[in-house]
């Protein structure tokens, strides 16, 4: 096994551990994620195709989605979320999902964000809840692509 090869599955076991099979736990653990300040496990915790609307109204996909996500998290944010709702059909599941969030501005000063997300997961061949549409801001608006 070459060094990178190795260095993808070390990094890839040590991100399991915030994945869940248990839809009722993926919320804690995306927080416990997310807050550890861990940008490979919140990744992880995402089909790779997965959508993210980490501005509102403006879905990236892909790796603009995983840059958007490392961005982000270079200002040192940490989350509370509480599910409201929990719909499962099969390998997918739609949350609600109410949060806040302490962040620094890209201009350096302490933020404030809010809202009630809507998010759809997939329950992949491993077992294991990821997010396919992660929309922090889909019952709190905007609604439209255009912001």
């Amino acid at each position: 096994m070459d060094k990178e090869t190795e260095r993808l599955t070390m990094a890839s076991d040590t991100n399991a551990r915030y994945l869940a099979g248990d839809i009722e736990k993926h919320q804690e653990l995306f927080g416990e994620a997310f807050n550890s300040g861990d940008v490979d496990a919140v990744n992880a915790m995402y089909t790779e195709d997965a959508v993210g609307v980490w501005d509102p109204g403006r879905p990236l996909a892909g790796q603009a989605r995983r840059d958007k996500v490392k961005d982000f998290m270079s200002y040192g944010p940490t989350v509370e979320a509480e599910v409201l709702q929990s719909i499962v059909n099969g390998d997918t599941a739609m949350l609600v999902v109410k949060w806040s969030m302490e962040t620094t501005s890209p201009e350096g000063k302490p933020e404030h964000l809010e809202g009630t997300a809507i998010d759809v997961l997939h329950r992949g061949e491993d077992g294991n809840w990821r997010y396919v549409i992660d929309n922090p801001y889909g019952a709190s608006g905007p609604y439209g692509a255009e912001g």
